[in-house]
């Protein structure tokens, strides 16, 4: 769109709204908000003690057709990625992120073949960490940089996310919450994806499809 474009038709929306170009008190509401970031209508449903919260994501995750298993501790990680392949009978190689948290997963005691770095299309396993899960919906929070590739979320035929039970909240606002005090307010990943549920589209005649736009099989294992 070109700048004569859009300026006419903010122009006109201004007009509409009864607003002027540049008009301070407007502008005063809008720096406020970008500042304050305040919260919308939060749903119960999601507002649980730790326990409840874990058992509802569980609950919806498995409802949007992913599977989900829980181990103890980072340690318990390469087996339980070992056992859900070979339970699956798929390849053992698998394409991992370089997060740290994973760090303590030792995959050496595993048959798997094991390759870090962002996925080329060729993968057909990928290993990644979330950085929260959200209760009320089942669904997943990556955020991109170099430790952890857009690309291993939606390339690889089957995903595989390991996400800490603690970093479960109840709504998405509290997980953009928590983003924002550790990364800081105006300095965020480049990109944050919410996964719920493997690819899915009932485009073509309502026939429901997995795997149509990316990964067709999400299995989540929740730590601690």
């Amino acid at each position: 769109m070109s700048g004569s474009a859009r300026d006419a038709i903010l122009s006109r929306i201004r007009h509409a709204n009864g607003a002027r170009p540049r008009d301070e008190a407007r502008q005063r509401v809008v720096d406020e908000r970008l500042t304050e970031a305040p919260k919308g209508v939060i749903p119960a449903r999601g507002q649980l003690n730790t326990e409840g919260r874990i058992a509802l994501f569980r609950q919806m995750a498995e409802k949007a057709s992913a599977t989900v298993a829980a181990v103890g501790s980072y340690a318990e990680v390469p087996s339980a990625v070992a056992f859900w392949l070979r339970q699956n009978n798929f390849p053992t190689t698998l394409k991992m992120s370089a997060d740290p948290r994973l760090a303590a997963a030792d995959f050496g005691a595993t048959a798997l073949t094991v390759l870090s770095g962002a996925s080329n299309g060729d993968d057909l396993n990928a290993l990644s960490h979330a950085d929260a899960g959200i209760a009320e919906t089942g669904t997943l929070m990556l955020t991109s940089g170099p430790e952890n590739p857009t690309s291993l979320n939606f390339l690889p035929e089957n995903h595989i996310v390991v996400l800490a039970a603690k970093d479960i909240e109840g709504d998405m606002e509290r997980c953009w919450e928590k983003l924002r005090d550790r990364h800081g307010k105006g300095v965020m990943p480049r990109s944050v994806n919410f996964v719920t549920g493997p690819s899915r589209s009932a485009d073509i005649e309502q026939t429901l499809l997995l795997g149509a736009h990316g990964p067709r099989a999400l299995h989540i294992i929740l730590v601690g």
